[in-house]
This record gives C-alpha cells, sequence and structure tokens, in this order.
C-alpha cells in the first residue's frame, strides 16, 4: 500500500529486482496447486504459500515488518487485509527480529483493502496490517505472502 506520506516515495523502491521475482514468481501457473510453507526464490525474496480460513478481524493483530515488503497475493477465496500507518500505534509486542515482526494495539480507526482472487497488495515496513481477517464469513483461502528484502 506504501503509506502515502510525502517523502515515502524516497524511502521505498519498488524498482529493486526483488519485485521483479515476485511478479514473476505469481505470474506463473499452478500457484493454486503448490503445497504449504516457503519457497526460496532469488536475491533473498522468498514466498510463504498459506492455506487457511478467514477470522473475524476482531481476533486478529495488526502487525509490521522492518526487513521486508509483503507482496500479498490471494490464489483463492477472498479476504479483507486491515491496513494503517503504524507511526503513533502502540506495540502490543517488542520488535522480533528472529521472525521480523511487531504486534500492535487495536487503534481506534482502520482502513482495509479487499483481496479477491488474482489480486494484490504491496505493504511496506510503515505499513501496519491486519491479514487473515474475514469480509462477512469465515472463507477458506490460499495465499501467497512473497517477502521483498528492503535492501537488497
Amino acid at each position: 500500500m506504501f503509506n502515502v506520506k510525502l517523502g515515502n516515495e524516497k524511502i521505498y523502491d519498488i524498482s529493486l529486482p526483488g519485485f521483479r521475482t515476485a511478479m514473476d514468481f505469481l505470474s506463473r501457473p499452478g500457484l493454486a496447486e503448490l503445497p504449504e510453507g516457503w519457497i526460496e526464490l532469488a536475491g533473498g525474496v522468498r514466498a510463504s504459500v498459506q492455506h487457511y480460513t478467514t477470522k473475524p478481524a476482531a481476533e486478529l493483530s495488526f502487525e509490521s515488518h522492518e526487513k521486508y515488503y509483503d507482496v500479498q497475493y490471494l490464489v483463492e477465496g477472498e479476504e479483507l487485509i486491515g491496513v494503517i500507518s503504524r507511526s503513533g500505534l502502540i506495540q502490543k509486542t517488542c520488535y522480533d527480529a528472529g521472525e521480523d515482526i511487531t504486534f500492535y494495539e487495536e487503534p481506534e480507526v482502520s482502513g482495509g483493502v479487499l483481496l479477491r482472487k488474482g489480486e494484490y497488495v504491496i505493504l511496506a515496513p510503515e505499513d501496519a496490517h491486519k491479514p487473515r481477517c474475514s469480509a462477512g464469513k469465515p472463507e477458506a483461502v490460499i495465499k501467497i505472502v512473497v517477502k521483498v528484502p528492503v535492501r537488497a
């Protein structure tokens, strides 16, 4: 999503080769048949194939990452992803460098992106996001999250 704050265009560079690697991978046929788990791609880019059932947003938490952009692509199903700038959010957990994740308390107001089959969103480190939310009722989805290093 890239936080639409003037100046962020100088921080995040979607012309990095990692984004081409991510898009090439997501464009290949047979994504729905991939088994769950991690797939190592080129240049430090890796993909997580996920199969799960979405949940009510109230059961989930906002998160952010320091080292990677998330390219979240929906192979099957429908999912709502909460999105808000992490600036000013209250941390629920300290940053876990090993997992590259911080969780946040629920903000009073946030936005969201509805993803349907074949759609993706790019989330930058400044974008706190709450994935896996149901858009109405819980639904089985297949999603691939491609992690693109911020600095290659």
